[in-house]
């Protein structure tokens, strides 16, 4: 599968990025242009987002895989890699399935445990409530959406995946069916019989509770030389809330 993808810069170490459920390369752009001043930085879309190829099959071990063949395909080895949310659950798989490939890995608020209950209910809910065939605006599809998803913000990140044809007509830009059909498998646990013994960073918000004390041991189990650091004041979408201070973070890291 080739990833559609956005390199910010054509000098320096190489970062490889990876946005979370529901996103595109678009959502890393903040932290991107911090980053570029000292690293070549790729960030992708996964497969069924952005402006990657759709796929019935989506569980962690295939897009481990897509990101292995982008590497193949760049003729790109000994790489930083740096994912969040979702993007961080298959950045570990990259780094557990082939950790000769990568030098170190930073994880954004996630943790490579199995969570079970789902969290996005209302999100699939919202987004198939939206009647694409009869939209002319895109504040009728707010406003649809609004019945299920009651953060604005949460609508207006929704919302960045509604396309519109030449000809007027609306389209998700997502694979929505495959998405909501091997969302267990996102939600899943990493492979647990292999181990990636380099430097990991995880960073916290200090307001999720996507990385949890208690999945310590889990974390220690497949990646022995992590450590974490809490970013304060910030929830899930810790990066985009302070940028600044969370590229500085990656970058004294990976530095």
């Amino acid at each position: 599968m080739q990833l559609n993808f956005k390199r910010y810069n054509d000098t320096g170490p190489v970062l490889v990025m990876m946005h979370g459920l529901f996103g595109s390369w678009e959502n890393l752009g903040g932290i991107a242009r911090y980053l570029t001043e000292r690293f070549q930085v790729y960030s992708l879309d996964m497969r069924n987002h952005g402006g990657s190829p759709h796929s019935s099959a989506m569980t962690l071990a295939d897009m481990a895989k897509d990101v292995v063949e982008f590497l193949d395909a760049h003729q790109l080895n000994d790489v930083y890699l740096l994912g969040h949310s979702l993007g961080g659950k298959v950045m570990m798989e990259v780094a557990l399935s082939a950790p000769q490939r990568v030098k170190r890995l930073v994880v954004a608020d996630i943790a490579p445990v199995d969570y079970g209950v789902p969290r996005h209910d209302d999100v699939f809910a919202g987004i198939e409530s939206v009647q694409l065939a009869q939209l002319t605006a895109r504040s009728q599809a707010d406003k649809q959406l609004a019945e299920h998803i009651t953060e604005p913000a949460i609508r207006s990140f929704i919302l960045k995946n509604l396309a519109r044809r030449d000809d007027g007509s609306y389209f998700w830009r997502i694979n929505v069916a495959g998405i909501k059909q091997n969302y267990f498998h996102l939600i899943g646990a990493n492979r647990a019989d292999a181990q990636f013994d380099k430097p990991v960073l995880f960073i916290k918000g200090e307001l999720s509770d996507y990385l949890r004390c208690e999945y310590t041991q889990e974390v220690m189990q497949r990646f022995p030389k992590a450590q974490v650091k809490v970013l304060s004041g910030t929830a899930h979408w810790l990066h985009a809330e302070k940028p600044e201070l969370f590229a500085r973070l990656v970058t004294n890291f990976l530095a």
